[in-house]
């Protein structure tokens, strides 16, 4: 059983809850827009970090994290990159890769707009965190705790940071 924090959009910005909220993780998974090595380097000493790099970051970064992440946590196949779209409008850059081989869970960052819908027709959970940084329109930021247990997610939260 691993216990999930999901974060993005942080755009350098860091807050001391970040810590506070993730205390109880075993992984971070960062979709993307960090914004600064800084914000990466905090958040892993936390607790391993898995990250993809979003369109905002810039060189170190992209050498630090790729565009893209497939992996397995238990027995859940998760996919990871920053611009990704949802069920029914996934980004044009992964909708074949997504339609070809359906992961279990996938998480996008991006329009700073939090989602945690089901897609029935993929049978996969997308989760797009929000933001949690400062930079954008978005009124609250947010962030996600999920707990993965085998091939069960469960647990799913909903953090809001102000």
């Amino acid at each position: 059983m691993k216990r999930i924090g999901i974060i993005s959009d942080t755009h350098s910005y860091w807050d001391d809850r970040y810590e506070t909220y993730f205390a109880s993780c075993d992984e971070i998974w960062h979709a993307g827009d960090i914004g600064s090595t800084e914000v990466a380097e905090r958040l892993s000493s936390i607790c391993t970090l898995r990250a993809v790099s979003g369109n905002i970051d810039g060189g170190d970064l992209r050498r630090m994290y790729p565009e893209l992440l497939r992996w397995k946590c238990e027995d859940v196949d998760v996919l990871m990159k920053h611009i990704g779209g949802y069920p029914g409008h996934y980004d044009a850059s992964i909708r074949a890769r997504i339609y070809a081989s359906p992961p279990k869970l996938f998480i996008s960052g991006h329009s700073h707009i939090l989602k945690v819908q089901y897609d029935k027709t993929l049978d996969l959970l997308h989760i797009n965190p929000g933001a949690a940084g400062l930079q954008g329109w978005q009124k609250k930021r947010t962030l996600v705790r999920l707990t993965i247990d085998g091939k069960d997610m469960k647990d799913c939260e909903v953090v809001e940071l102000g």
